[in-house]
């Protein structure tokens, strides 16, 4: 399963946690994804959708 959002494409990002001895630790940032219940062509799909698109109206969801 991809940690990508289907409407914007939104990715995890690299970021690095710098300590006060200055150790860089890589982790990954990854979006708040919601799976998502959409009405596409006539049919019901469930797809993942970051938080920022749901809360901007850019889903329809299936009721």
């Amino acid at each position: 399963m991809s940690v990508e959002c289907a409407i914007c494409g939104k990715k995890p990002l690299k970021a690095a946690k710098l300590s006060f001895s200055h150790k860089h630790n890589v982790y990954r940032q990854s979006p708040n994804l919601q799976s998502v219940k959409v009405m596409e062509n006539g049919t019901v799909k469930r797809i993942k959708v970051c938080t920022s698109c749901l809360k901007a109206g850019k889903v329809q969801r299936a009721v």
